[in-house]
């Protein structure tokens, strides 16, 4: 059944995309696990802020990116009426007023998670303020008149968004630490991760972005030069890791990092078997090369926080 026929709760279900969740919640886990190693205690109110502010954040980011990109979604279905997913806006799933309400709405409920942290949890001033840089990198990214992702900077938005200040604004939720070595050793992998998520992103969409007038790092150098960048930075991110563990002096365990590089092995092999087919609108060769991709980000960031996470609780660190 189309999804402009199921029921209200399988429409707002679409809409929402639940499937996209870890592409922020893996690195908010691994941002509440930096914070525990950087405080050394673990407070669970912290973590219920910072991961419902994850959650609420990322249903904002979803249905405003969707309301933004309405009119170049409605190009693509008419270009390719075929291609991908139904789009929530596009393919009347839902009324474009009820998006834009609704995606502010839950940007609201992020906002007041971060104020009742600021407000009750003891040590953490800047909480609320962080929130709302957060959330305003969505209105620079997509809302005119800036519209960086129409500008050729969109993917390096993403990247400091999702790969920094997502897990670094968790990890002060849980430690009240602004700085500490353990984001140091984190974050420059994890950013290097996002951004590879980010230049993959605008592959299934090249043809489309490029007529409505959207500079992507795709539509800019090409189907084979986004997969590269892809590639290229998610395999950096792992380095990254295994480069920190040498920086820190053995502070940053080793055994974790190996154990999420080897988490990433099996997405890579399959990442690499998808990519020389991956080509411009070959739609479903790219699902299955960006469903790779993810699968490689996300289970090494988890793999990652787990490893942390039980070294802490086994009392190895």
């Amino acid at each position: 059944m189309h999804p402009a026929f199921a029921s209200p709760l399988r429409r707002w279900l679409h809409a929402v995309k639940p499937a996209s969740w870890p592409k922020v919640l893996a690195p908010a886990l691994l941002g509440q696990v930096l914070g525990t190693m950087s405080s050394g205690t673990f407070d669970f109110g912290a973590a219920v802020v910072g991961l419902a502010f994850a959650v609420f954040a990322t249903i904002y980011v979803v249905l405003l990116n969707d309301w933004f990109d309405a009119d170049v979604d409605a190009l693509k279905r008419r270009m390719f009426p075929e291609a991908g997913s139904p789009k929530t806006i596009p393919d009347a799933i839902l009324p474009a007023e009820s998006v834009l309400l609704a995606g502010a709405g839950f940007g609201i409920m992020a906002l007041a998670v971060a104020l009742c942290g600021e407000l009750f949890l003891p040590g953490r001033p800047g909480l609320m303020l962080g929130a709302v840089i957060g959330l305003g990198l969505l209105l620079v990214y997509s809302a005119p008149p800036l519209r960086l992702n129409d500008r050729g900077a969109g993917e390096f938005v993403e990247a400091l968004g999702v790969g920094v200040l997502v897990p670094w604004w968790s990890a002060y939720a849980q430690s009240g630490q602004p700085m500490s070595p353990w984001y140091v050793w984190a974050l420059p992998g994890l950013a290097l991760l996002a951004f590879a998520s980010a230049a993959a992103s605008g592959l299934s969409d090249e043809e489309s972005d490029r007529r409505g007038g959207k500079a992507t790092l795709t539509t800019m150098y090409g189907n084979r030069v986004a997969r590269m960048a892809a590639e290229y930075s998610a395999f950096a991110g792992l380095i990254a890791w295994m480069f920190a563990v040498r920086a820190s002096g053995g502070e940053f365990p080793l055994i974790p990092v190996q154990i999420a590089v080897l988490a990433a092995a099996l997405p890579w092999r399959a990442l690499t078997r998808e990519s020389p087919h991956a080509l411009t609108n070959c739609f479903k060769a790219q699902s299955r090369y960006k469903t790779a991709l993810h699968r490689m980000i996300w289970g090494s960031s988890v793999t990652l926080a787990l490893g942390l996470a039980v070294m802490r609780l086994a009392g190895w660190l």
